[in-house]
């Protein structure tokens, strides 16, 4: 498997040019950012990046490209993950501690510049986030004109709203393209632990792909953070996975479920996830050298209490139905900074995971 090398990560700076309405915004990001082209040849999802040496293709991260793929008819959509991308206001009141983060950077202005641009950049088919409160002000109007169709479903009890001048609750957004799928269904599902009712969320939809009729069911979720509620997280996934088990039918459906997950692979939750009747894997260990592995961290960041580096995002999709083309490499250290995430150059303390998919050809299928 051979990787590409990921340039280098912007210098820390001034404050970028602020966006005042959506057709400035995505006339302005589009010039600055470059566009993604995808070239779809044969079934393969093919992407380069054009770009004017300005904006996101500074940071462009390694992508891992699948060999060995057996050929036929595919079809290919790419996904994208912003895990714990944390688009909310709040993290710029100071309240995650982030003592290494100017205050300049974790403002909502400088922030979302960056987030639309990673946006722009990867284009994905499907577009999941977590913590977001500004989906009706800013991504659900941006990403409507540039063809998505979205769905948000807020936390019962967001600590957004704790926040002086809030913009709303909080909660997990799903965006994709209509011209690549149609919706089938959707549910908005507040997570349980042990019959009660958490402030947790997720959203499960049913997609259609328009060019093979095939379905897909997408989820995103966010479970509960902080040491001590391990039990806790195990409880939430195994509600969500009996919703899922529902909603794909017994997984006739193929399945894909991102999300923050706050839990470290040796958590119960997610070997809950890795031993599913669902038959789910994780799409992010395609990036290490036995392929078995996940990456050694999703966050990175310095707070009053210390420097923590963890692996708590995933991307879990159905391994007989589909197939991970590439995976979006992650930020190396020196990438990332010394001062950690967030930052000037990098919007939240997750890194966005970037996946291509493939439906696998069905049994019994013609050749």
């Amino acid at each position: 498997m051979r990787r590409s090398q990921g340039a280098a990560a912007p210098a820390p700076g001034g404050t970028r040019p602020r966006l005042r309405s959506v057709q400035a915004e995505l006339a302005g990001l589009a010039e600055r950012s470059g566009l993604l082209s995808r070239e779809l040849a044969g079934g393969d999802a093919a992407f380069s990046l054009v770009h004017d040496g300005v904006g996101v293709d500074e940071r462009t991260r390694p992508a891992a490209s699948v060999t060995g793929l057996v050929p036929g008819p595919m079809w290919a959509f790419s996904l994208g993950l912003s895990a714990g991308q944390s688009s909310s206001s709040a993290l710029g009141e100071g309240k995650d501690n982030f003592v290494q983060c100017p205050v300049e950077a974790l403002r909502w202005e400088e922030r979302k510049c960056l987030i639309l641009e990673e946006f722009l950049a990867y284009q994905p088919d499907i577009l999941c986030l977590q913590e977001v409160d500004h989906y009706f002000d800013t991504f659900h109007p941006l990403l409507s004109r540039l063809g998505y169709q979205g769905t948000f479903f807020p936390k019962p009890w967001s600590p957004c709203l704790d926040v002086a001048h809030n913009n709303g609750p909080d909660g997990c957004a799903l965006f994709f393209l209509q011209s690549r799928f149609k919706l089938v269904s959707s549910a908005n599902i507040r997570l349980t632990a042990m019959t009660l009712k958490t402030n947790q969320v997720a959203i499960a939809q049913t997609l259609e792909c328009r060019a093979s009729g095939r379905r897909l069911c997408i989820a995103v979720t966010h479970l509960k953070a902080r040491t001590g509620w391990e039990r806790f997280r195990s409880a939430q996934g195994c509600d969500l996975l009996q919703n899922l088990q529902s909603i794909t039918q017994g997984a006739k459906i193929p399945l894909i479920v991102c999300g923050d997950f706050n839990a470290e692979p040796t958590e119960e939750v997610y070997r809950r996830f890795a031993a599913s009747s669902l038959d789910l894997n994780s799409a992010y260990k395609l990036l290490s050298a036995d392929g078995q592995s996940e990456p050694p961290y999703t966050t990175w960041k310095i707070r009053t209490s210390g420097e923590c580096r963890h692996t708590l995002d995933y991307i879990w999709y159905s391994q007989r139905a589909l197939s991970v083309r590439s995976a979006l490499g992650l930020l190396t250290e020196e990438q990332i900074g010394p001062g950690r995430l967030p930052s000037f150059s990098y919007p939240s303390d997750h890194l966005s995971l970037v996946c291509d998919f493939s439906f696998n050809e069905e049994p019994g299928a013609l050749s």
